[in-house]
């Protein structure tokens, strides 16, 4: 799955998606670094018959890493897992949310919730949707951002999810390579 986010912070899969599918709005061309990116170019062939062929490569996808998990402890979905990536992860049913959470009717098709992964403070945040659902963490209904600890229970619909973290205080996808 590719990710894009577009001008107001939304994420959303550009391989099903032209533009953002919360707000309509394009994703804007992704900033290169100049140590990380590999130049963007373009190998253009004339074939015998006019058509041509173009080949681009670049480096968008390779920062879209999982950073942590939710698993289905109870409810329809029980036993399946759901990957979360950096910054911003819709939760609902619909084909567009990030989670998608298909067998559980009480949880709102789009935005029920939202797990946030910030890398440069390292923590995950627990943020409501806008479905009409309460969300719960460890039986605490859960009405503004609030963050999220390793094996936390998260109770949405009826279901219930734990909460893994891979990255944070002890990884971090860009330390890979040096002495994690």
């Amino acid at each position: 799955m590719k990710m894009k986010k577009c001008d107001n912070g939304h994420l959303f899969n550009s391989e099903k998606f032209e533009e953002c599918p919360y707000c309509s709005e394009t994703a804007p061309v992704a900033k290169k670094s100049k140590e990380k990116s590999r130049p963007e170019r373009a190998v253009r062939q004339k074939e015998n018959n006019d058509m041509r062929t173009q080949a681009i490569w670049s480096d968008e996808g390779t920062e879209d890493y999982v950073v942590g998990w939710l698993t289905c402890i109870e409810g329809p979905d029980k036993g399946n897992d759901y990957q979360i990536k950096s910054e911003k992860n819709f939760i609902g049913r619909s084909e567009e949310m990030h989670i998608q959470i298909q067998g559980d009717s009480a949880i709102s098709r789009r935005n029920h919730a939202i797990i946030s992964y910030n890398p440069k403070e390292r923590n995950f945040i627990l943020i409501p949707g806008e479905g009409r659902g309460i969300i719960y963490k460890s039986t605490e209904a859960i009405y503004t951002p609030t963050e999220l600890n390793g094996y936390d229970v998260i109770e949405m619909g009826k279901s219930k999810f734990i909460f893994v973290p891979l990255c944070g205080d002890y990884f971090e996808w860009e330390n890979v390579g040096e002495n994690i």
